[in-house]
């Protein structure tokens, strides 16, 4: 059956800079196995497929596969679907805000003229072990006294977060990816590019709130990251994830709570893989977190399955 296919790159400005997304906008009658057996096929770090919602209120429903198994819910193929099934000529109820089912609920999404931003489900926290602390520090080849904070993080999928001294800490690593997969465990690391500063902070928070707004389409591109993040994620097949809205998310939630970083901020992610990746976090007024960046349309065509 011949199905409308795109494929996007998602957190970018410029095409192929970013992280790649499959999305196939007609997944009626597909088998778990055959979209299984076609994200293993695309080789991506996620595909999607687009579905007519189950839940009131939603506008369409996705399943998210890596090339090692179904997710509950990921960011990046959140706002690669959101904008493909956009894109393909989806209608919202709400123009400005999409709704989106996937196993883990119902995501709001934001639209503006830039970009779109989605609303970061709960997360989970708790202190990891010390044990697979020293196990997951080993394998990243970490001292103990580089890693400033941990926790354990889960929004659906489960990272173990941590924040490193630096960003050239971050960028230096050259993870034992088999070790990290024997212990099943997806890590992501961060660290600060500057010094958190109280007025840092507040001339940022002004500003990426302006990014937000969503006016200016290379505001976002041009912003100074306040993050340096990488994602390692051998247990579900990928070494290394290009930018990952999940894990974001989740860091966001934590560093923001736990007062490491402002309420508005950029996280660069991708470096080491020659990628540009830019992802905005704000927390509203309400509290809410909301992950936001830019999508372009790479190739637009049908797919047979």
């Amino acid at each position: 059956m011949s199905r409308p296919y795109r494929q996007v790159d998602v957190f970018t400005s410029t095409p192929y800079r970013g992280n790649p997304l499959a999305v196939v906008l007609d997944g009626s009658d597909l088998s778990d196995e055959q979209m299984q057996r076609f994200a293993r096929w695309t080789n991506l770090s996620e595909t999607t497929f687009v579905l007519p919602p189950t839940q009131p209120g939603a506008d369409y429903r996705v399943r998210i596969y890596t090339p090692g198994g179904e997710l509950p819910f990921a960011g990046h193929p959140t706002l690669g679907s959101c904008h493909a099934w956009l894109d393909h000529g989806g209608v919202p109820r709400d123009a400005q805000r999409i709704v989106q089912e996937c196993a883990v609920g119902l995501v709001p999404i934001r639209r503006s003229a830039a970009q779109l931003a989605f609303a970061a489900p709960p997360v989970r926290r708790s202190t990891p072990l010390p044990a697979l602390l020293a196990e997951v520090s080993q394998a990243l080849g970490l001292k103990p006294e580089q890693i400033r904070a941990s926790q354990r993080l889960d929004n659906g999928p489960s990272w173990l977060g941590l924040l490193l001294d630096s960003a050239d800490t971050v960028l230096a690593l050259t993870p034992d990816h088999s070790r990290l997969r024997e212990l099943g465990q997806k890590v992501g690391v961060a660290a600060l590019t500057t010094e958190p500063a109280a007025v840092q902070l507040i001339a940022r928070s002004s500003r990426e709130a302006r990014a937000f707004a969503g006016h200016a389409g290379d505001a976002l591109a041009q912003a100074t990251p306040d993050l340096e993040v990488r994602a390692f994620a051998a247990p579900v097949g990928i070494t290394e994830d290009p930018v990952t809205g999940s894990l974001n998310a989740s860091l966001a939630q934590w560093l923001m709570a736990e007062g490491h970083i402002g309420t508005h901020y950029v996280a660069a992610q991708g470096t080491c893989l020659e990628r540009a990746g830019r992802v905005l976090l704000e927390r509203d007024a309400d509290g809410q977190v909301w992950v936001g960046g830019q999508v372009q349309t790479c190739i637009t065509g049908e797919v047979q399955l």
